[in-house]
């Protein structure tokens, strides 16, 4: 999932990179004054600087390894990249319009989704180190992806993911890592999966009350949502978005029943990427400046919930996005983008 920085969290697909590069602008933010760089915050985090990459990023296994896909004249190619060396797993035929989503990792396996022409959305998997990539399913249903990071889940040796039309059920679909009989499990109302054993009735809602159900045990948590604010939830902290007749007020971060709520930012930020608390801790958020709207281009930053300290990764980037722990972005012009990593499971 990438997300076009000054357009907000209702965009969790991104943007076209920039045309041009703008210059840094001064921060819109008293708060920003002074609030330390990520080699001042983090100077032992694994992090890389990636000029001139030559696919598209779907997903970084560490800072300087990439999986993503790379157009030929008659093909679509997924690869994973580290250095010099490209080692392709899939090929499929461009005039079929291949995509590829939902890439994760877990353990030694790497999981993704990928359709073409007029097949249904299939299920794969290959050993990191190696070996021939395999399908797992073509059983998937009506499949519901939100672009974050839990499209795919893997969990107890099997692959999940939300399946369904109408709101009436939810289909929780899963496959064994080693292929075989789809499961299905239906769940009553519209849900999407989120940190396992959890779902969530909410990607995103204005008003009313957001949901957690936690599929083995039954247990439901229900996150107290005013109509003036927009929230989203993990099964350990939700994100706020307080609004006014102006439009937003703040942001802040609080468990799902209510507890230990706290200020994140002021109105010059915006959620920069869909996914709520990386690793239950990490928000990312983007400052947009008066011309991001049409750029596309606006301040990353880092806000700790742990520590309570907002982190400058950029003052001008492009695209953002997170998996696995893993964050990227990029910066510059399309035909010279810079794309910088950060691992935040070395924080």
């Amino acid at each position: 999932m990438r997300t076009a920085l000054g357009l907000g969290v209702a965009l969790l697909a991104a943007g076209a990179l920039l045309a041009g590069a703008l210059p840094e602008p001064p921060p819109r933010n008293p708060d920003a004054v002074g609030r330390p760089s990520l080699a001042q915050a983090w100077p032992d985090a694994a992090r890389a600087d990636l000029p001139g990459l030559t696919v598209e990023p779907l997903l970084f296994l560490d800072a300087t390894t990439v999986v993503g896909t790379r157009a030929s004249a008659d093909a679509v190619h997924l690869v994973v990249v580290k250095g010099d060396v490209e080692r392709e797993l899939r090929r499929l035929p461009a005039a079929d319009e291949p995509r590829f989503e939902g890439l994760t990792v877990a353990g030694d396996e790497m999981v993704w989704t990928e359709a073409a022409g007029d097949r249904p959305v299939e299920v794969w998997a290959v050993r990191r180190e190696g070996g021939a990539p395999r399908r797992l399913t073509a059983d998937t249903g009506n499949t519901l992806f939100y672009g974050n990071q839990y499209d795919l889940v893997v969990a107890g040796g099997r692959v999940h993911w939300a399946a369904g039309e109408g709101n009436a059920a939810t289909e929780i679909r899963s496959v064994p890592l080693t292929g075989g009989k789809v499961e299905i499990r239906e769940e009553k109302g519209q849900w999407a999966l989120s940190a396992w054993p959890w779902l969530t009735d909410d990607t995103g809602s204005q008003s009313g009350t957001v949901r957690m159900r936690n599929m083995t045990t039954g247990q439901e948590v229900r996150a107290p949502v005013s109509g003036a604010e927009w929230t989203m939830c993990s099964p350990v902290w939700c994100r706020v978005m307080v609004m006014n007749g102006d439009g937003l007020a703040r942001m802040d971060a609080m468990r799902p029943d209510g507890a230990d709520r706290r200020r994140m930012a002021g109105p010059e930020a915006q959620a920069a990427v869909g996914d709520v608390a990386v690793l239950d801790r990490f928000e990312i958020l983007s400052e947009p400046g008066p011309e991001s709207d049409l750029t596309g281009v606006a301040g990353l930053v880092v806000h700790d919930l742990t520590t309570g300290r907002t982190v400058t990764l950029a003052a001008a980037a492009d695209l953002a996005a997170t998996k696995d722990g893993m964050l990227w972005w990029s910066t510059g012009q399309q035909e010279a983008a810079v794309w910088h990593t950060l691992d935040l499971r070395t924080v």
